[in-house]
């Protein structure tokens, strides 16, 4: 009889079933060539689970599964991880001086988005890149030429109004387009096309509001959640390593599992 590829896998004498975790990991990426990497991070995965399970039952845990999207509530297994997780776990919402402490090591972390003014020339169709490059060498050498450009050339509706498009800010625009205007300064207009799903655009910054730093007052409420949330997974891990040092675990070593950070 052939050796099984991977052991067999049991906690507190329940089997993992191989099967299980071969389909658990199709969810752990591992590198070309190393199947065994995923089978391990799946069957960690599948470890901690079942300790949960085990600890919810040894509380006497039977939640009711709570509605996750409209029309979809979770499992019984799912509502047990999360109610478990509930009552083993309680982290402190930060102080605001821990929260203040926090902003204080770097407030320049904490910034407001810039916003951009722009306007643009969309150039169209089969020769638009061409026809793209031979206006952006003309503004080159006379940048007074954007409006009549933009007026006799650009396939935008924003041709009506000079080919402007108002204020955006990071996120407002397609990447390649927002990363253009990024290294645009007040007045200058793109050297080159920038080639985006539309066509071509010529882009000229029209003004320019640098992020400022945010007062404490802005930033607190996220700030706190944030310390909260790191503080919720360390909490987090120390119950996995308190069920996994109680537990007897066979075919895996979880003690030597990779670690994130918090």
């Amino acid at each position: 009889m052939n050796k099984p590829l991977f052991p067999e896998v049991t906690v507190n004498g329940v089997t993992i079933a191989s099967a299980e975790i071969s389909a658990e990991a199709q969810n752990h990426p591992a590198p070309r060539g190393k199947p065994g990497l995923a089978w391990q991070s799946a069957a960690r995965a599948l470890v901690l689970r079942r300790l949960l399970l085990q600890e919810a039952a040894r509380r006497g845990v039977h939640p009711e599964p709570a509605e996750v999207a409209p029309g979809r509530f979770e499992t019984t297994e799912e509502a047990m991880i999360r109610a478990v997780t509930e009552a083993a776990i309680s982290v402190a919402p930060p102080t605001e001086e821990e929260v203040q402490a926090v902003w204080l090591r770097d407030p320049k972390r904490f910034m407001s988005q810039p916003l951009w003014e722009v306007s643009h020339i969309l150039v169209t169709g089969e020769d638009a890149k061409v026809r793209a490059e031979k206006m952006a060498t003309d503004l080159a050498s006379n940048p007074n030429l954007f409006s009549k450009l933009v007026r006799d050339n650009s396939d935008c509706p924003s041709a009506a109004n000079g080919g402007a498009l108002g204020q955006l800010s990071p996120g407002g625009a397609l990447p390649e387009f927002e990363a253009a205007i990024a290294k645009l300064s007040e007045g200058q207009i793109t050297s080159h096309p920038v080639e985006t799903r539309f066509g071509w655009h010529i882009i000229r910054m029209d003004g320019l509001a640098p992020g400022r730093p945010l007062p404490f007052e802005a930033v607190r409420p996220k700030l706190a959640e944030a310390i909260e949330k790191v503080r919720w997974a360390r909490a987090a891990r120390e119950l996995a390593d308190r069920l996994i040092a109680s537990a007897e675990i066979t075919g895996i070593d979880l003690h030597s599992a990779p670690r994130g950070r918090a």
